[in-house]
């Protein structure tokens, strides 16, 4: 049971990093558009660039959302605080805000009474920063998601505690916040010991992942936790700490890929002597992800449509062409990877190789296209917009990756019997139900699947999936599932069950929620 509780909580935790990460995608996306079109370079080239006006509002833009990458750890401890915790999520969020502030402002009490509070000028270097006007110890988003993990915690111990009269004012939800508040104290003065061996730990591991095979655990790590929801995990790692190294900018630390990458990429520009450093950066973000969803999603798609029987291969185009759409315009790849992952899980494996490979490939041809996302509005942004990110490169590796990833799904699909959709006899491949967005025909059939209201003991989604705890899974009717429109669902855990419905499934969850509230 205890493993159960541990393993249900890192699922849990792997998606609570959506949220924070969901909103660094498309304020990126801004920022660098913004960034993008304020550069010398860029005026010199489009004249009306210049215009003093729309200028102002470009830059006016860019400072805008630059607050949301100036403030990563208090994303963190608020996402973090909202989705672990069970009870009062407002109260979880609140107490993660308050307590964040106490951790940052307590390291700096520490700094100043042991005299190691550093010259503003130089802090970055000794491993400080100013974090909403506090200096304090730069333990970026790792600050964040201590402080939520508290908050989370503290929320669901603390919610109903009674208190005796002379304190009942500050029982139940007032208390969780205080309790916080004492523990991030004790945490914030504890911090500083124990810091540098984690840093340590994690400068060590940035050894691999800044090798020069280092892209192909990034990217085939990212590929392999997907079916367990623990990607984000592996990604934040390598881009928020030292685990993806140190560099120095304008006399400042940056720690992690992706504070680095955003200096260059929105504050330097490509005229700047750092610009050097986006290939190092690059390779482990969004290139990553176009060489899959731009090029290899499409053969693979090719494959199966081309490997299912004649009857079937109308419905079998209408779906995977969405799948492929999707991946290429949202950046959601779960669709199309569900559909092979737990029939052929070798075959997954392999696929997963071939994308570390392609990064890597990627990465010798000094491709430097920068963000998080890989659609193809990105690779617009930062790859033709910018200069010097060689994205010709992707486009030639991308092509012959996609021949490879095409022989090799299509050999195998053939040669192993795959049953990927389309080479059944019988098919459920309607999806008429989702894409007309009959939500609340979706919940009925869902929930009646699931062993009905009564079965269902918690209801929560990410971006592709339901995740549905269950009160006894034998109960569950897969054919109605399948009726419901799903590209896809399994059991990652006992009693757990995760629904795959692709972008709208927030539509779906809250279909879900209504379907079991009002029946």
């Amino acid at each position: 049971m205890k493993k159960k509780n541990i393993g249900d909580s890192i699922q849990r935790f792997g998606r609570t990093l959506l949220l924070p990460i969901g909103v660094l995608a498309p304020v990126g996306m801004i920022l660098g558009i913004s960034g993008a079109l304020v550069q010398p370079y860029m005026m010199e080239r489009f004249a009306f660039l210049a215009n003093p006006n729309l200028n102002a509002i470009l830059i006016s833009i860019r400072s805008i959302a630059s607050v949301v990458f100036d403030n990563i750890p208090l994303l963190f401890a608020m996402g973090v605080a909202y989705g672990m915790s069970k009870r009062d999520k407002g109260i979880a969020v609140f107490a993660s805000t308050v307590g964040y502030l106490t951790l940052i402002v307590t390291m700096n009490v520490w700094l100043t009474l042991t005299g190691h509070m550093a010259d503003p000028e130089v802090m970055t270097q000794l491993g400080q920063i100013s974090v909403l006007g506090i200096q304090t110890m730069n333990v970026s988003a790792a600050g964040g998601i201590i402080t939520g993990l508290i908050a989370a915690w503290a929320t669901d111990k603390f919610y109903n505690l009674e208190l005796p009269t002379a304190f009942a004012f500050f029982s139940g939800k007032k208390s969780v916040p205080i309790i916080t508040i004492g523990l991030m104290i004790l945490i914030g003065g504890t911090i500083p010991f124990i810091w540098q061996a984690f840093v340590f730990l994690l400068s060590k591991m940035s050894v691999i992942i800044l090798s020069a095979v280092g892209p192909f655990f990034t990217a085939a790590g990212e590929r392999l936790f997907i079916p367990f929801g623990l990607h984000h995990v592996w990604n934040a790692m390598f881009r928020f700490t030292e685990a993806g190294g140190s560099y120095v900018i304008g006399g400042k630390t940056f720690v992690g890929v992706i504070p680095a990458l955003n200096e260059v990429l929105f504050n330097q520009g490509p005229t700047s002597q750092y610009w050097s450093l986006m290939p190092s950066l690059t390779r482990f973000m969004a290139q990553q992800q176009m060489l899959v969803t731009l090029f290899m999603f499409p053969a693979i798609a090719l494959a199966m449509y081309r490997s299912a029987r004649e009857e079937n291969k109308k419905e079998v185009k209408s779906m995977l062409v969405t799948m492929v759409l999707t991946a290429m315009l949202g950046n959601v790849t779960e669709p199309l990877e569900f559909t092979f992952v737990f029939i052929a899980p070798l075959l997954y494996v392999v696929y997963a190789c071939l994308v570390g490979i392609g990064a890597v490939l990627l990465s010798f041809a000094g491709v430097a296209i920068g963000y998080i996302r890989g659609t193809i509005f990105d690779f617009g942004i930062f790859g033709l917009l910018y200069e010097k990110t060689n994205w010709i490169f992707l486009v030639l590796i991308g092509l012959g990756m996609a021949a490879v990833t095409y022989f090799v799904f299509r050999w195998a699909i053939v040669k192993f019997n795959i049953k990927t959709p389309g080479r059944e006899e019988s098919q459920n491949l309607d999806s008429t139900l989702l894409k007309e967005k009959r939500y609340p025909e979706i919940a009925k059939l869902v929930v009646e699947g699931l062993g009905g209201k009564d079965n269902i003991v918690n209801v929560d989604n990410c971006i592709t999936r339901l995740r549905i705890d269950l009160s006894d899974v034998r109960k569950v009717d897969k054919s109605i599932l399948e009726m419901s429109g799903t590209s896809g669902f399994f059991f990652p855990a006992d009693k757990h069950i995760h629904i795959v419905f692709g972008p709208q499934v927030e539509f779906v969850r809250n279909a879900v929620d209504d379907e079991i509230r009002n029946n």
